[in-house]
């Protein structure tokens, strides 16, 4: 599973300036939905291959009648769902007694805890460690979020060997063995937002006719992977709302939680959004729809509760979703009611062929005859009075399909050409349900830069060259 990290501390201890030196983009998706506050923030990174996931919670001032209470909000659920916590401490500001509550209630929670040291530009570090040494968390680790110092040597220690996505060891530091269940089939993450109907969905996916449920255990803290067949095909469907195999199902308002469904995401093959027919796209659909397009996943959108709408409303939603979803026209919507089971059983075959797509195998011949074919209807335009050059194409990853383009200027490429070659691919191919990236590999002549070494002789005749040429251009001077 992607790891999720938490960064908690006082107000302007450096919090927001830290996640976006780790995402690298300010570009967060905001929870803004009952029980999370708008300066959740969520953000995805990567440090030396390994991705994860970034949680930025609101300050915790430490003043408010008791620490419980502060924490029963945002920064609670932040600190129970993460791997990691980052403590983030004021080197210039010193300890304080909002620290101090703060470290208290992380030692009772035993979280996995790392105290971050910012501002520590011209700080004396000897002071730093002891001024802090006194929160019970060990040694704090100073870092200038603002000046980008000392970010690597704390991912280091976050999530290197010792760090949170190493094995687990036992008391003697020996690996523990863990019985690991791996998915199978097709892996469908069930996301939207709250009381749209997605445990609804998830029961009636699973108790369709010929489908048998393996009696497996989860096999990842946050998710449960409910492995099962239908009609012989295997699937997997991966549950953030609690749901359990068929006899432990209870009907239940499901709890709504971000970092379950980013890591849903990121681990599925195929995402179903479920909207609410009655309330329609709202921003948090479009911000979680967002990062399904951000991780490159397939998708199908059910539309729910869509019986026992008259036709005007009908109309009406088809219209709402045909302009607030035009980034995401290449997904199957499906009008469906998870109650009584209407189209439901379409889901699969959207489903499957979104997965078809999105894992598809094209050899690098054919695909380079679609580029061809692709450049003689429409040339690239010219750059600096050069025409770009597209010469061949092959796949370079799946879900989503990557298709890597080489050629001359390529970082010139427009937006809006590169549309066009995706919209070209996808026609040809027939690919639906899933996204396409097209990645440019540049051609130029890597020996461009490089001088050739003369030998002797060359550079004699180059040198008689040179002086002929200076006295014919001196005769010609003299004549005029």
């Amino acid at each position: 599973m992607v790891p999720v990290i938490a960064l908690v501390g006082r107000p302007n201890v450096g919090k927001s300036t830290l996640f976006n030196r780790l995402t690298k983009s300010r570009d967060a998706i905001v929870a803004d939905v009952a029980g999370l506050t708008r300066d959740r923030q969520y953000g995805e990174a990567q440090w030396q291959g390994h991705t994860y996931i970034v949680v930025d919670t609101g300050g915790i001032s430490g003043d408010e009648q008791g620490l419980d209470m502060i924490m029963a909000g945002q920064s609670l659920q932040a600190i129970e769902e993460a791997d990691a916590v980052l403590f983030l401490v004021d080197a210039r500001a010193g300890r304080t007694a909002g620290d101090e509550q703060i470290a208290d209630h992380l030692r009772k929670r035993n979280k996995r805890t790392f105290l971050i040291a910012n501002k520590v530009d011209g700080a004396d570090q000897d002071s730093i460690m002891g001024e802090f040494a006194k929160l019970g968390l060990g040694d704090p680790l100073g870092i200038a979020a603002a000046h980008g110092r000392n970010i690597n040597p704390m991912l280091e220690a976050v999530l290197g060997e010792e760090g949170v996505v190493s094995p687990d060891i036992d008391e003697e530091g020996n690996p523990i063995e863990r019985l690991i269940v791996e998915p199978i089939g097709t892996k469908i993450a069930v996301i939207g937002r709250p009381n749209v109907g997605k445990s609804t969905l998830v029961n009636r996916m699973l108790g369709e006719d010929r489908v048998v449920v393996f009696d497996q255990a989860g096999t990842t803290r946050d998710s449960i992977y409910i492995p099962y067949e239908r009609h012989d095909k295997p699937y997997t469907l991966i549950d953030t709302a609690g749901v359990r195999r068929r006899g432990k199902v209870f009907e239940a308002i499901e709890k709504f939680s971000v970092i379950k469904t980013l890591q849903a995401i990121q681990d599925a093959n195929v995402v179903i959004f479920v909207v609410d027919a009655r309330e329609g796209i709202v921003e948090q659909d479009l911000h979680l729809l967002g990062f399904v397009l951000e991780a490159g996943r397939a998708l199908v959108i059910a539309i729910n509760k869509w019986d026992g709408m008259e036709e005007r409303e009908k109309e009406f939603v088809k219209t709402e979703l045909q302009r607030r979803l035009i980034f995401a026209q290449f997904a199957d919507q499906h009008f469906i009611s998870a109650l009584h089971g209407s189209g439901v059983g379409l889901l699969y075959k959207s489903v499957d062929k979104a997965f078809e797509s999105a894992m598809t195998k094209i050899p690098t011949r054919r695909m380079t005859e679609i580029l061809e074919a692709a450049v003689a209807e429409h040339q690239p335009p010219l750059v600096n009075g050069r025409r770009i050059k597209l010469r061949y194409a092959h796949l370079g990853g799946s879900n989503p399909p990557i298709v890597v383009i080489h050629g001359n200027q390529v970082d010139s490429v427009p937006r809006s050409y590169t549309r066009y070659l995706e919209n070209t691919f996808r026609k040809v191919l027939k690919i639906t349900g899933t996204p396409i990236r097209i990645e440019y590999k540049s051609g130029d002549n890597p020996f461009a830069e490089r001088k050739n070494k003369l030998t002797e002789r060359q550079v004699n005749k180059k040198r008689r060259l040179m002086s002929h040429h200076k006295k014919a251009e001196k005769k010609r001077k003299d004549k005029r």
